[in-house]
């Protein structure tokens, strides 16, 4: 088997590394912002096959699976890519409601379901008041850039290595 110059150990930490973190975790903040937060947020109910957010759309806020299993699709360079599925717990979209503003997939519902949604006025508004959690979670956005990197490779480098142990 090709090591690919990294010790399987170390392929685990990295992973580790990336995992996810709890949501309790992301969101702890102080009373006050965290108040803030819970005043404003709001529960979205959705059935199979509804749009919850198109890309490029305005991002609305922060969205927060609560149950149901969420697809979320792409188009890049006139394709259509999926690029996954956002199930319960998961935290959506943190690129646009950090970022720019404007959604990077679109997310409907695959099974019936329902989200979080923390509005983006109440989340500046808790960074301004708390801005160790825009760091936090500008923390989780990079691990989930990393999540998708590796998955990436992976689905890359496993078919690859198949195909080559199979030619022997």
């Amino acid at each position: 088997m090709e090591n690919l110059g990294v010790q399987p150990e170390s392929r685990f930490t990295r992973l580790a590394d990336v995992a996810a973190r709890p949501l309790a975790e992301l969101l702890e903040c102080p009373q006050e912002a965290g108040g803030l937060l819970a005043g404003a947020s709001r529960t979205i109910d959705f059935d199979p096959g509804q749009v919850v957010f198109r890309q490029q759309g305005v991002c609305k806020g922060l969205y927060v699976v609560v149950s149901g299993d969420f697809a979320r699709k792409a188009e890049r360079f006139e394709m259509r890519v999926t690029l996954g599925t956002a199930r319960p717990g998961d935290l959506v979209e943190l690129a646009a409601a950090l970022g720019d503003g404007h959604h990077t997939y679109t997310l409907s519902a695959v099974t019936r379901g329902s989200l979080l949604l923390l509005p983006v006025e109440a989340l500046h508004q808790a960074f301004v008041n708390y801005p160790p959690l825009r760091m936090r979670l500008l923390e989780e956005l990079a691990r989930e850039v990393s999540r998708a990197y590796i998955t990436c490779c992976l689905t890359r480098v496993i078919p690859a290595r198949r195909r080559t142990n199979g030619a022997h």
